[in-house]
């Protein structure tokens, strides 16, 4: 097999732990691979030592890659090489100022779509249209295959059951500021062995209030890979963040305070004093519950034997065959400028 080049085009730190599974799968296959950091949020240091990373816009086009992944909703339509999705997580049911989903969308810009099951497929295909205009293809998500490393059961072994706190930074979805005096309370009680991670976007002021209350039972972790957190916790509590979609993978409950859309695969609260008694009671396993938990299962992502990354670098190897009978996007001229603009590149 010809060897192949990937670049991986990257913003947040947390694109880490979704494209190094398929670094590792890359290497293994004898391909090679480059990063290449937009904008000043990613973190360098968390780069390794043997990972190569690429200055400037010059040095993609010398590097000539024949894939770059995006963990990103848009991506530059002039680089070389083929465009991937690679979502930066599940749909969670966030809409648009129109009042459209936000995460179904084709924004013009990508070759194909790593879809990470079922439903995912059916919403990107039914966005496909004729001529065809990009491929998708079902392969799991690669940020989960660390999850699923293991085939020994995803449980807690701590002595107290411990509870995961998430949130997003979304200011109208946002539980963090109604949650906080709740969870100081049950974490003082000591009852359960608690921690807390947010999305990097998430207020300082959040962030610092919630490390005000650190104790002996309850954790502030700063990280850009939650796996490690998901595999620890007995229970999430959670709002609208997609986060809560990864939890609920390893067939574990969620409690989600106001949820825009809570579906029956959640335990859904409106006010912060249900929360100790819905912790109480997702803790039991209900099996009404689990059975909804495993349907959902079935349709987001399906997958548990952590080859998601293999797969997606097959999706890439089909899709560069397909290109040439793929139809061009239609152009999306202000799009592309304000890409052009924020990678301040002018050349045609």
């Amino acid at each position: 097999m010809t060897v192949k080049k990937y670049l991986f085009f990257i913003s947040q730190n947390y694109s880490f732990s979704i494209l190094r599974p398929i670094q590792t799968q890359a290497l293994n296959r004898g391909d090679k691979v480059a990063w290449f950091v937009e904008g000043d949020a990613v973190d360098k240091e968390l780069f390794d030592d043997d990972e190569q990373q690429l200055a400037d816009l010059s040095a993609i086009f010398v590097f000539s890659p024949d894939a770059v992944l995006y963990p990103a909703n848009n991506a530059p339509t002039f680089l070389p090489g083929i465009n991937v999705a690679i979502f930066h997580g599940f749909d969670a049911g966030k809409l648009d100022k129109k009042g459209n989903n936000d995460h179904y969308k084709d924004r013009r810009c990508f070759d194909l779509y790593c879809t990470q099951g079922p439903e995912s497929t059916r919403e990107f295909l039914a966005l496909q249209g004729s001529p065809k205009k990009f491929n998708v293809i079902e392969t799991g998500w690669s940020a989960l295959d660390s999850l699923f490393a293991s085939d020994l059961p995803v449980i807690s072994n701590n002595a107290k059951p411990t509870i995961l706190f998430c949130s997003t930074f979304s200011k109208r979805l946002c539980a963090a500021p109604h949650l906080l005096s709740i969870i100081k309370q049950l974490s003082e009680s000591g009852r359960w062995r608690w921690l807390v991670q947010f999305h990097p976007k998430m207020s300082r002021n959040i962030v610092d209030s919630f490390k005000e209350i650190e104790s002996e039972y309850l954790t502030f972790v700063e990280t850009s890979d939650v796996i490690p957190l998901l595999k620890q916790a007995d229970v999430m509590v959670c709002d609208t963040s997609s986060v809560m979609l990864m939890f609920l993978l390893q067939h574990k409950p969620v409690v989600t305070f106001k949820n825009i859309n809570p579906k029956a695969h959640l335990f859904d609260i409106q006010t912060p004093a249900e929360l100790e008694q819905a912790i109480e009671y997702v803790l039991t396993r209900p099996k009404a519950l689990m059975d909804y938990i495993q349907s959902f299962i079935n349709e987001v992502h399906p997958y548990n034997d952590g080859l998601s990354a293999l797969r997606v670098l097959v999706a890439i190897d089909k899709t560069i065959e397909d290109k040439a009978s793929l139809a061009s996007h239609p152009k999306d001229f202000i799009r592309q400028f304000k890409m052009r603009k924020k990678l301040n590149y002018w050349r045609f």
